[in-house]
């Protein structure tokens, strides 16, 4: 007979021994210690916290760019310290209430390359987006504290026509179409033009005008009267030009210039200079320009030509038809580009540095530091510099 062997897992049960029991170890294979587990755990909770914040920080930095108080029409006067850094006056409009963030501010300014601001008296409102805040603060508030902004009309060094009929309906009755119309109501200028001579004569001379007005329009402080008028208010900006240029007719006559070309230059060079004595050494160039009849080449024009407001110029930009493209019409075209101010103007009637013939300069948009130059290649070595600076 056979000798019949049963096998069960392994062990010989045949073999008179007990089977063997299946041996165990600290831990079965896969289970993890309660330290590992601890310590895995506190990762996950780490990186939930860091998604958490991130998307807090996202929707905070989204709602920040955003208006603080869309709905909002107070007007708040912001005073803007000579020098002060661009964090500081993110600060200094969070404090005031026009923005949320005053980082979140700084670090758009910084990531538009926005660095030209100017100290003075603002009025601002919480309801204005980042951009339009920007852009106030770099055509400059007023030099003394604005008073009551009910029934006042401020226009700011540099604004131009279209910028003055956006705050008009901010502070008045009158709508921003009514100004604008009035600024082509051809009855009304003429008037103005009988009454003021010497002050638009040349203007009314001048071919291809967007607008008669502009430049002529001073920067200042105006006071609506409850019964005033829209032509009255006019009146009054271009009488105040006209008092204060009634001094130098005769000083622009002897220069072989119009009055129409100093406010042209004084406009470009309001927006292109930021001191003083960049300003006259400016005006040197453009004057030394116009002698050898080259073009002006300002950005300025061009965006005037294309009735936009960009940080930066194309080259395509630079091919728009318009008399108003200084890069390719030779002279001062047709007119001003903005309503600068007295000392800007005077600028113009005093330049600096024209018997050393300057015939380029570029601004280091990071410095703000003007470097003139007699030549195009001493030019195209200070643009590749600063280019490289500005990286």
């Amino acid at each position: 007979m056979k000798k019949i062997t049963v096998k069960n897992g392994g062990n010989n049960l045949n073999n008179g021994t007990e089977p063997t029991p299946p041996r165990s170890s600290g831990s079965q294979k896969g289970q993890k210690s309660p330290m590992k587990r601890m310590v895995l755990w506190v990762i996950g909770l780490l990186i939930a916290l860091v998604v958490v914040l991130g998307i807090v920080g996202y929707r905070y930095f989204q709602e920040s760019l955003q208006p603080l108080d869309k709905d909002s029409d107070k007007v708040v006067q912001v005073y803007i310290p000579l020098g002060a850094s661009n964090n500081k006056i993110g600060s200094i409009l969070q404090h005031d209430g026009i923005v949320k963030s005053g980082t979140v501010f700084n670090y758009y300014v910084k990531s538009n390359n926005i660095s030209n601001f100017r100290a003075g008296y603002y009025q601002l409102k919480s309801s204005m987006t980042l951009k339009t805040v920007a852009q106030q603060l770099e055509r400059g508030g007023s030099a003394e504290p604005i008073q009551s902004t009910k029934g006042k009309v401020l226009v700011r060094e540099g604004e131009g026509i279209k910028d003055i009929a956006a705050g008009i309906p901010v502070t008045t009755d009158f709508t921003k179409d009514e100004f604008l119309a009035l600024m082509k109501n051809k009855q009304f200028i003429n008037s103005l033009a009988v009454k003021y001579p010497d002050l638009l004569g040349s203007a009314m001379k001048s071919e291809g005008v967007r607008y008669r007005l502009e430049g002529y329009l001073a920067p200042a402080t105006y006071t609506v009267e409850k019964k005033g008028t829209l032509k009255q208010l006019v009146t009054e900006m271009v009488a105040k030009r006209n008092e204060e240029l009634k001094p130098y007719f005769k000083t622009i006559q002897k220069k072989d210039m119009t009055v129409q070309e100093v406010l042209t230059l004084g406009s470009l060079i309001e927006r292109e200079g930021v001191t003083k004595s960049d300003r006259r050494k400016i005006s040197g160039v453009f004057l030394n320009r116009i002698n050898a009849n080259m073009p002006l080449q300002s950005d300025i024009s061009i965006l005037y030509a294309l009735d936009k407001t960009k940080k930066t110029v194309t080259y395509k930009d630079l091919k728009v038809d318009s008399p108003y493209n200084l890069y390719v019409n030779s002279g001062f075209g047709p007119g001003p580009f903005n309503n600068p101010s007295m000392e800007s103007i005077l600028d113009v009637i005093h330049p600096s540095d024209v018997k050393k013939g300057y015939y380029y300069f570029i601004a280091n948009t990071k410095t703000g530091k003007v470097h003139f130059s007699k030549t195009y290649a001493e030019h195209q070595k200070w643009t590749k510099k600063y280019e490289e600076d500005n990286k």
